[in-house]
């Protein structure tokens, strides 16, 4: 078996794990082996703790697991220096690094720098430091699956807390009820568990479509159940653009796993939604009610589209007025009242989920593109949409060659979902909150199997 950089073997057997004879060897192995990815698995575990968010949702402030975020990239750190592993191919240097080329040049051009400088810190930490810490140490296809499986159990339990909430009316409000499941990112972060449970959804519907000759024992049947069960909390978080992407990203997923399988599975999907929605119903009144909202935008659009369309028009204002290098980071806020007309509201009201009423500023477009747009110009998209694409054509490019020896598939299917999802979910929602650090990770795994060599047991461009 051929040596990975770290000195670990390649492992590719169903047990990857040795053991030395005795009863607990396997799992004194399995442990000692998954020592280096804890502080990976610590940053996905602390988005379980709740955390007392801003009432600036896009601020990006600061909790916990972006605590350990930073440690997480400190100890990569540490680890490449001190082992001496290999640094980033080139390829995946360029890819990972470009959006640093638009962050720093509308940094400079910023009329307030200063200020600019959280934004630097955010945007590098989210798309460029903790992916590239994420490729560095995942190492092959047990660590890929032991890191996205801590993303879905992280999706059951902020599910699980979610539907206690829809139930019990202890979510955030919701047309006048307190049912909306949130999890515990509470009602500032009302898109944060839709983000997480969809991340476990895509994941845990990867693995099931799989078929691999080496995947653990029961990795099918399991990610099954788990996808069958994080439809429900999605469903009742009332997120439009996370259904949107999610519905986008599946049906991707299904397509890329093959044609007949996924005409089977849709049939099969479509049935189960008739029976609960229709049959039982779950939620189906006001389910229905946010579905026929999304078509509702020139006819009778809710205070919420109506918000979300008029700080759109007043990103696109701020580009032409800045359109090279934008009007710098976190400069949306302060440029936004001179651009937007007077159907923009106040801000959005949010209460419930053991939170008092009050109003949170509409500070942020709620479209990433947008956002980089108007606040880092058309040299900051390009950067930045160029990375994203990348990782996109070379996660797809890797498909085929995986599906046909069956080795890594699962990987593959997840991580292009994920890179759809987000791609999508961009187009409605932008950084911001306690579960973007999650965002980062999920960018590390799909970074993880389109640029490193150990992915599929090929070549990696140099």
């Amino acid at each position: 078996m051929a040596a990975g950089t770290t000195g670990l073997p390649y492992l590719t057997s169903r047990h990857p794990y040795p053991s030395d004879g005795r009863p607990d060897g396997r799992w004194r192995a399995v442990l000692r082996r998954s020592a280096p990815l804890l502080p990976a698995v610590a940053v996905i575990a602390l988005l379980a703790v709740p955390s007392v968010s801003a009432a600036d949702a896009s601020g990006g402030s600061g909790n916990a697991a972006d605590v350990a975020s930073a440690l997480l990239v400190l100890y990569c750190l540490v680890r490449v220096l001190r082992e001496r592993a290999r640094p980033l191919t080139r390829t995946a240097a360029l890819v990972l690094g470009l959006p640093v080329l638009g962050v720093t040049v509308a940094a400079i051009t910023s009329h307030d720098p200063a200020s600019s400088l959280p934004g630097v810190a955010r945007y590098l930490q989210i798309f460029v430091l903790v992916p590239a810490a994420l490729l560095l140490l995942v190492r092959d296809r047990a660590d890929f699956r032991l890191v996205a499986g801590s993303v879905v159990a992280l999706a059951l339990a902020q599910g699980s807390v979610g539907v206690v909430q829809y139930l019990t009316g202890t979510g955030a409000s919701y047309m006048g009820e307190d049912i909306r499941a949130v999890g515990t990112f509470g009602p500032t972060d009302v898109m944060g568990m839709a983000t997480v449970v969809s991340y476990g959804l895509v994941i845990a519907v990867g693995f099931a479509l799989a078929d691999e000759w080496n995947a653990p024992r029961g990795q099918r049947a399991v990610a099954l159940v788990c996808a069958g069960l994080l439809c429900v909390p999605l469903a009742l978080s009332f997120s439009r653009g996370a259904w949107i992407a999610t519905a986008v990203a599946l049906v991707l997923q299904l397509a890329l796993s093959g044609v007949r399988r996924a005409a089977g599975i849709m049939l099969a999907a479509g049935a189960l939604g008739v029976v609960l929605v229709g049959g039982l119903g779950v939620g189906s009144h006001m389910i229905t009610e946010r579905l026929d909202s999304i078509t509702r935008v020139a006819d009778a659009p809710d205070q919420s589209v109506t918000d979300r369309y008029t700080m759109w028009a007043a990103a696109t204002d701020m580009w032409r007025e800045q359109p090279v290098t934008g009007v710098g980071l976190k400069g949306f806020p302060a440029h936004r009242d001179s651009h937007a007309s007077l159907a923009l509201s106040s801000g959005s009201d949010t209460e419930g989920a053991g939170r008092i009423f009050q109003r949170q500023p509409l500070l942020s477009p709620h479209n990433m593109y947008l956002l980089v747009l108007s606040e880092q110009g058309l040299l900051g998209l390009v950067a930045l949409a160029s990375s994203w694409a990348a990782l996109l054509v070379c996660a797809l490019r890797r498909l085929p060659g995986a599906r046909r020896s069956r080795r890594g598939s699962d990987c593959a299917l997840a991580a292009a979902g994920l890179l759809i999802w987000q791609l999508v979910d961009f187009t409605y929602a932008d950084i911001g909150g306690p579960s973007t650090v999650l965002t980062a990770v999920v960018l590390g795994l799909a970074a993880w199997w389109a640029l490193d060599r150990r992915a599929n047991g090929g070549a990696a461009p140099a």
